[in-house]
């Protein structure tokens, strides 16, 4: 049976879209989908495909996001990643030093499209702060030197040099995910 992370945009971060993980957890059950675990309260599930029909990335964020959508009362943007490709973005981590010494103050950022690489690259040249920013394996790796709180490289910033939508986890995230799928393997 396929295993697959979906991550959540913009939620529990205010008082705006709240998702409480029993709720994700409710609605990927409702959807047909097994072995469902949260990581957080900050929109990271994996699962298997169970019973949902879902067999690719796109089907398994409509159909999780379709009911989490009537369970919250609120659409709430999400990506859906197969194991093999949260493998293959952690292979190609391009800030292997920073995930080892500095884990929390690195981000990848998992696009809704295509990342277009010319506008980052064109970003990180004119962007002022001492933030490390690269793109492989198809997403958006920042090590924010400083700490992601002091930043001025803003989500929108980055949203808008990518030419898409982007969502972010840092370092220890990702390593824990990758932990929960090895475990369902």
């Amino acid at each position: 049976m396929a295993a697959f992370v979906v991550l959540l945009r913009g939620v529990n971060l205010g008082p705006n879209r709240r998702v409480p993980a029993a709720d994700l957890r409710g609605a990927a059950l409702d959807a047909g989908f097994a072995t469902v675990r949260t990581l957080l309260n900050s929109g990271n599930v994996v699962l298997t495909s169970g019973t949902s029909g879902a067999e690719v990335p796109d089907d398994v964020a409509r159909l999780l996001t379709g009911n989490l959508a009537e369970r919250v009362g609120a659409d709430v943007p999400a990506i859906a990643l197969t194991a093999d490709r949260l493998r293959t973005i952690a292979a190609e981590n391009p800030f292997a030093a920073a995930a080892r010494e500095d884990p929390s103050q690195l981000q990848v950022h998992v696009p809704f499209g295509t990342v277009d690489e010319a506008g980052i690259a064109r970003l990180d040249l004119r962007h002022p702060g001492r933030e490390h920013i690269g793109v492989a394996a198809g997403v958006v790796y920042v090590h924010y030197v400083d700490g992601i709180g002091r930043s001025k490289l803003t989500t929108s910033a980055l949203d808008t040099a990518a030419g898409t939508t982007l969502t972010a986890r840092n370092w220890n995230t990702i390593t824990r995910i990758r932990e929960i799928l090895q475990d369902l393997s």
